[in-house]
Formats: structure tokens, sequence, C-alpha cells
């Protein structure tokens, strides 16, 4: 299963006018460690919508970690339900299941996001102690229903439109419930997410003459993959256009094979798309990277 994430970083916060995705939550901010809790769970096509006004400078904020940032530019639609839709629309398409959450709710545990995606539900919410919480799992074929939803009672009236019954996935998982304006316990949950999230961070490369394949080169590749252009693929990851080109230069001479189809010309440097030689190879070191996380991880856990 295909899994993305939509994290809404802008719209009304729970207890405040204004949602604080940059706030820190320990010695990062609080859509730092939602980033790191879903690559740590093993999703990599994370998605950031944030409003006009913010979207410099959470762009920067975010610059490296592989997340693509949209922007709402309809001043007139600033619920929480008008940034979702700007991210499930833009993943319908990428992902057979999308997890959904704001920005101000950055304590749920990596398990947890594991149980939900795969839980095989349709629509699914983790539960604790009786009470739902976040993030939201909505399968894309429910996309279009919450799409076309235009009533006034938001995200909630739009999943009900869904026409699908929700599933409740049972976790031992206060974060599920916390914001980070709201809760009593907060230095406890702090210090029990940051117990959960020591976990090891593994950066493979393919190597042949020279290092030509990496973490950086994945993000490069997807993003030409998303934006369909080398110069907004470099914008995404915060790096010039000059850097992003020599990179793919040196993976090219290095495999002797066409990995990137360019058509020069237009204000964003032209179309640009994967060969199926560079489909090819992004998947298998995709598969690679998750075969040597998940015996890196047994070896931990033996370990540590």
């Amino acid at each position: 299963m295909r899994t993305g994430v939509v994290i809404i970083a802008a719209g009304n916060s729970s207890h405040e006018d204004k949602m604080q995705p940059m706030k820190k939550v320990g010695s990062i901010s609080a859509v730092q460690r939602l980033i790191k809790t879903f690559r740590q769970a093993g999703v990599h096509r994370i998605v950031l919508v944030t409003s006009q006004q913010e979207h410099e400078a959470l762009e920067k904020h975010v610059a490296r970690m592989g997340t693509v940032c949209l922007p709402n530019y309809d001043a007139d639609h600033w619920q929480m339900i008008d940034y979702a839709k700007i991210g499930l629309a833009y993943l319908q398409q990428k992902c057979d299941q999308i997890l959904l959450t704001p920005a101000d709710i950055p304590f749920f545990t990596a398990l947890t996001v594991q149980q939900l995606m795969q839980c095989g539900a349709k629509l699914a919410s983790p539960v604790c102690g009786e009470r739902a919480g976040h993030p939201l799992l909505v399968a894309s074929s429910l996309i279009p229903f919450i799409l076309q939803y235009e009533g006034e009672n938001g995200l909630r009236g739009a999943i009900k439109n869904c026409g699908c019954a929700r599933t409740f996935i049972e976790v031992e998982d206060d974060g599920i419930l916390c914001d980070i304006d709201s809760s009593d316990d907060y230095d406890e949950l702090l210090k029990q997410h940051n117990h959960q999230i020591l976990h090891p961070s593994l950066k493979l490369r393919l190597v042949k003459e020279k290092p030509f394949f990496g973490p950086g080169t994945v993000q490069l590749l997807t993003f030409i993959q998303e934006t369909g252009s080398v110069r907004l693929a470099c914008q995404q990851m915060g790096i010039s256009y000059s850097k992003g080109w020599k990179i793919l230069a040196v993976m090219e001479e290095q495999l002797g094979e066409t990995i990137v189809d360019r058509q020069q010309g237009g204000k964003n440097g032209g179309m640009a798309s994967l060969t199926p030689k560079g489909k090819e190879l992004l998947d298998k070191f995709r598969q690679f990277e998750e075969c040597c996380r998940t015996l890196v991880q047994q070896a931990f856990e033996q370990i540590f």
C-alpha cells in the first residue's frame, strides 16, 4: 500500500486563533517532530499545507526533510477542511491511503502510525481511553467525496459524507489526543515521545567510481516526478538549480544511462520526467532502503 501524509499547518488551532507549526516542542518544532515520526514509521511521501503568508518560512523550516509544501492561495477558504482538501487532492492519484493530521498534535508514536497503515480499513482513527484522536486514515477512493463536500460541518461533515463507516483502532498512545497548547501532561508526553523516537538512522548510497545515488538523489528524483520540473524540484529541496543538475550529471555519468528526460525552456526550466530506467532505479532503491531499515531495526532492538 502506497501511503502518504497530509500535515495541516494552518487554519484554526484547538486553543489558539492561529496554529503554530514552528513552535518548539523540545529541541525541534512540532512540524519537524511530526515529519520525523512519519519517517520513522516508513512513510516517505509527506505534504505540508500552509497559509500563503507563512509558506516561504515553513518551506525553509522543513528544507531537506523531503516534504512537499503547498500553499493555500484562497484567502476566502481558510478552515481546516480547506487546507485538507489541498493536500488530499495533491496525493489522491499518488497514494492508496493517506494519513491526515493537524500540525499541533505532534506526540503520537510511529507505532500508532504503523498500526493505522496496516489496519486495512478505508477510514480509520486511533482510539485511546475510548477517545478518538489523530492521525486520520483515509483511502484514496474516498477522497472525491471529501473534495466535493461543501457543507458547514467542516472536516467532520466531509468524513460523514464519504458514506463509509469509520474503523476505530485501539492504541496505547495518549499522544493521539494531545495538542501542544492544552496538555496538562506536556512534560511527561514529551519525555515519552523522545524515548520512543530513539531509533537508528541509516543513510544508504550506491557507489561506483564515485558515490552517485543516495537520500538526496532520491528526494530530487521524487520531486521531479511530482513537479515535472528540475527547477521546481530543486526549490522544494532547498538547493540551487546548478547543484541539482550536478547531482543528475554525476548519477547519469556513473550509470551510463539517461535517468531524467529533459525538454528545455519555460519559466520553470522546462519539462522533466523520469525515464523507465529512472523509475525502476528509484523503486528498487526504495525497496532496498526498506529491507535494510527492517534488518537494522531488528539488530537495534536486539542490541539496545
